[in-house]
């Protein structure tokens, strides 16, 4: 089956906010085996929005529609699909009912102009949204051409769009796919993208299933390898032959991953694993390191303190950086890399210490120490590992690049470990 993702609502077009809920569809669709071909976004304006439905309506079997299911007269979603199938608008009792006991929970009253959300295409399946005020539907008909057409309209907001599309939706187009879809995703760090694909362009240019799809990140290129089969013993067989090739190429640079996993979560396990303490000291990263490791559940097991010690005076203070290797090397030196880790790791009284140094820029840079110059330093066991990079890229990037490195290189560290001790 084909789909589209059609997304209205001008503040969209205009950037005031960002559209996630394409993307949520999309990895939710493929899970089922539903390809997603398009994906558009048309404002609020009655003929734009007629002539993307029309589009959308002749190119696709599936349509998942989010916004325009609000009470005021821009919210026209639900009336420009009716008219497309020719269809009248019927009031549904239930869906003015769950509106008045959604308002009364808020000791509120309804707004007259409300009630036009109890109003649904004839023969529209009502989802009911636990919450908000707006029901959603499906409408499951032939065209004009007897083509069958699938639309799911449902509201704008991912919190409220969200829960409807998983619990209601999916299980609902499920009925019409025969394939179950299965992916793995293998992070490949110290190449670009370039390099990384051309390492395995022989077995992309011959696939067929699974196929490989390559992303690039911030210091970092993934690798997804998907399948199709009708049970998922049989795609994870088809995906485990490509999964170990590649896995045998790129070698100690691949890290297989599960779900939508980073490196932060491999190492957050690698830590927790190993019952191993963690105190992270950054300066140009700004607490970017801390707060991707403390994105991961339980990590409070494992990380005891983070420091962000932004000058010469807090370098010392904090972490007793000596203040004759600042004035003799720099805040931006290996020396001074070495000194935060081994003073956090003191400090904490942790069992390993990380820290962060570097020129994001745009000022502060020499022709010695230009902008995107970063030292990472790892204190673990009484040994130093030692990482100098040299990035391009705006502030922003180069921090999160110097973040990814970091963690990229605890984890080589603590999977040597892992090694060693067995």
């Amino acid at each position: 089956m084909r789909a589209e993702i059609l997304c209205v609502g001008t503040e969209l077009l205009h950037g005031d906010i960002v559209n996630t809920n394409a993307a949520f569809i999309s990895k939710q669709l493929a899970k089922i085996g539903i390809d997603v071909h398009y994906q558009s976004v048309v404002g609020d304006n009655p003929d734009r929005m007629k002539e993307a439905y029309r589009i959308a309506l002749n190119r696709a079997d599936v349509i998942i529609s989010t916004g325009g299911l609000g009470p005021t007269r821009d919210d026209i979603t639900k009336e420009v699909v009716a008219e497309f199938f020719e269809l009248p608008m019927v009031y549904d009792e239930e869906s003015y009912k769950h509106m008045v006991e959604r308002y009364t929970k808020f000791q509120r009253k309804v707004p007259e102009n409300n009630l036009r959300q109890a109003y649904f295409p004839q023969g529209s399946k009502i989802l009911t949204n636990v919450l908000g005020t707006a029901n959603a539907c499906i409408l499951d008909r032939s065209d004009k051409r007897g083509n069958q057409k699938i639309v799911v309209l449902l509201p704008g907001p991912p919190f409220e769009m969200k829960p409807l599309l998983e619990k209601q939706v999916v299980p609902y187009l499920s009925g019409y796919s025969d394939q179950t879809v299965v992916a793995c995703k293998i992070v490949v760090t110290e190449l670009g993208e370039s390099r990384a694909e051309e390492m395995v362009l022989d077995l992309i240019e011959s696939q067929t299933n699974p196929t490989i799809a390559t992303y690039a990140g911030k210091g970092e290129v993934l690798f997804r390898i998907t399948a199709k089969a009708r049970t998922k013993e049989k795609a994870l067989e088809l995906i485990d032959p490509v999964k170990q090739e590649l896995l045998k190429r790129f070698g100690g640079n691949a890290t297989l991953v599960s779900n939508d996993a980073g490196v932060e979560e491999i190492v957050a396990q690698l830590l927790l694993d190993k019952g191993i303490t963690l105190a992270t000291a950054e300066s140009c990263t700004g607490g970017l390191l801390a707060g991707k490791l403390i994105n991961f559940p339980g990590i409070s097991k494992v990380y005891k303190e983070g420091f962000v010690t932004y000058t010469d005076e807090s370098k010392e203070k904090r972490l007793g950086v000596s203040s004759r290797t600042l004035e003799n090397f720099g805040a931006v030196s290996k020396e001074t890399a070495k000194e935060m880790a081994k003073g956090v790791c003191e400090t904490a009284g942790a069992d390993m210490g990380v820290s962060v140094t570097g020129i994001a820029g745009p000022s502060g840079a020499t022709a010695q120490k230009p902008v995107g110059l970063i030292y990472i330093c790892i204190f673990y066991k009484g040994e130093y590992t030692l990482k100098e990079l040299n990035r391009d890229g705006d502030r922003q990037t180069i921090r999160e690049r110097a973040v990814n490195t970091a963690l990229d290189e605890m984890r080589k560290l603590l999977l040597k470990t892992v090694r060693e001790e067995r």
